[in-house]
């Protein structure tokens, strides 16, 4: 009886960080929108209270104008702009920075009620703290991305600053649901593959690398460069290092480089998971697993036609749908991968004495 209301309250929790999973991939949506839209750099201030309300009045509406008007976004890009085309912009930043603290609120309150509760275990102490900190380190790496957009002569956000927030996001987003999936199952759900999880790990690390390729793809308007598949403006191998950039520079700064490298690794991404895939099935131990062994492989065929659609549709702009779209999958791809590596973490101990 004990065990099994300690199984419920675990459930509970998990449930519970499975919302906060959901509301963090909303997050990072309404960020891709807002990047796409133009619009992260509509609103100049960090206030964390106050800057939940949104102007109420036309005067309200003409101060934060004009504080916009300021910007080297607006002075340089946008000033043509009205107020009632500022308002859509403005729109979609506020939106995210809402969410953003809404999701705060999501986390804190069922907190403080399970604290109370003594529903929190001493295992779950650690990861609880270190859940809060990448809370609180996210909401400051955005901060720091905005203000590297209100510079200088700059019309839009570093991209460096703006793939270290979707990562910082990615990497919260990861380990909510890690935290989640270590109340859902129990060791012997999980398949000992020390071989193959060395496998899911260069599989992880491979797909880090193409996130922040495709961070740079979002922060340059990389996909404007080529909207051509399957060669990049006719071309397969691009003229990527002519020029007197550092090399560096070249393969994370320059739009056309960008798109080469990131479509380049969708590709190698697709051969790994075909591999994975029948690694996999001929590894898993476990229902769970073998159930699964698929979905990484279907995904990462949708994100790679998504990827091409996206391309071939940014003429003028980059479509806003199909990038959006494309960012959601490539989120479902990343968590799918990471169960996977969640469900051979078994230790050896474990299938010793089994």
């Amino acid at each position: 009886m004990i065990r099994s209301i300690e199984d419920r309250q675990k459930r509970i929790i998990a449930i519970w960080l499975l919302v906060g999973v959901f509301m963090i991939m909303i997050q990072v949506l309404l960020g891709g929108i807002t990047r796409l839209t133009g619009s992260g750099l509509s609103i100049t201030e960090w206030a964390p209270i106050m800057g939940t309300i949104p102007p109420l009045n036309q005067d309200d509406w003409l101060v934060a104008f004009h504080k916009y008007q300021l910007t080297p976004q607006y002075q340089i890009l946008n000033s043509d702009f009205t107020l009632s085309e500022f308002k859509n912009i403005f729109f979609w930043e506020w939106f995210h920075r809402v969410w953003a603290r809404f999701l705060g609120i999501v986390f804190l309150i069922p907190f403080a009620f399970f604290l109370v509760k003594k529903w929190f275990t001493r295992e779950m102490t650690r990861p609880m703290i270190i859940l809060f900190l990448l809370g609180a380190l996210q909401g400051l790496v955005g901060w720091i991305m905005v203000a590297s957009g209100l510079k200088g002569d700059r019309v839009s956000v570093v991209h460096y600053n703006l793939a270290a927030h979707f990562i910082s996001a990615m990497v919260l987003l990861c380990y909510t649901l890690w935290f989640a999936m270590t109340l859902l199952f129990n060791e012997n759900q999980k398949t000992y593959a020390p071989k193959f999880r060395r496998y899911t790990l260069i599989v992880l690390v491979v797909l880090g690398i193409q996130l922040f390729y495709g961070a740079f793809m979002a922060g340059l308007h990389a996909a404007l460069a080529a909207n051509t598949w399957p060669g990049v403006n006719g071309q397969f191998f691009p003229t990527i290092f002519i020029g007197d950039d550092p090399w560096w520079y070249a393969i994370s700064s320059s739009r056309i480089n960008v798109q080469w490298i990131h479509r380049g690794l969708a590709y190698v991404l697709a051969i790994l998971l075909v591999v994975w895939w029948w690694k996999a099935r001929n590894t898993a131990k476990s229902l769970p697993l073998a159930r699964f062994a698929i979905v990484p492989f279907i995904l990462v065929l949708v994100q790679i036609i998504l990827g091409i659609l996206t391309v071939l549709l940014s003429t003028t702009n980059i479509p806003v749908t199909w990038a959006v779209l494309h960012q959601f999958n490539g989120m479902l791809l990343l968590m799918a991968i990471f169960i996977g590596y969640f469900l051979v973490t078994k230790k050896a101990t474990t299938e010793l004495t089994k």
